[in-house]
């Protein structure tokens, strides 16, 4: 069995030339969201769901992405409701958003 049986990777990238990033989109307070919200359902720690911050996940014009493993999917969302969505489907319930997932 995996550590974590999902592990959220949030792309939190912020550039200073103007060009698109996630944190344009909020990214830093949609994770914060995320975060807390896993904690309130206890769906955090061992063999559950860990949300981390990550660098820049080369998909900024998609912006704000996470990518979840072990399953490798990534998605795209704006709002918490849409991270609702992911927490009560996918990392509770082991069914993927396939609305708010990237396929490419």
């Amino acid at each position: 069995m995996d550590y974590y049986k999902h592990h959220a990777f949030f792309c939190l990238n912020e550039r200073s030339n103007g060009d698109a990033c996630c944190e344009q989109h909020h990214a830093t307070k949609l994770f914060d969201y995320a975060k807390k919200k896993c904690k309130e359902m206890n769906l955090n720690g061992k063999h559950q769901v860990r949300v981390n911050r990550a660098g820049c996940l080369d998909r900024c014009e998609l912006g704000p992405v996470m990518v979840v493993y072990p399953q490798g999917i990534w998605y795209q969302f704006v709002d918490e409701e849409d991270l609702d969505e992911i927490i009560e489907k996918h990392f509770k319930n082991g069914q993927p958003v396939e609305r708010l997932m990237i396929h490419e």
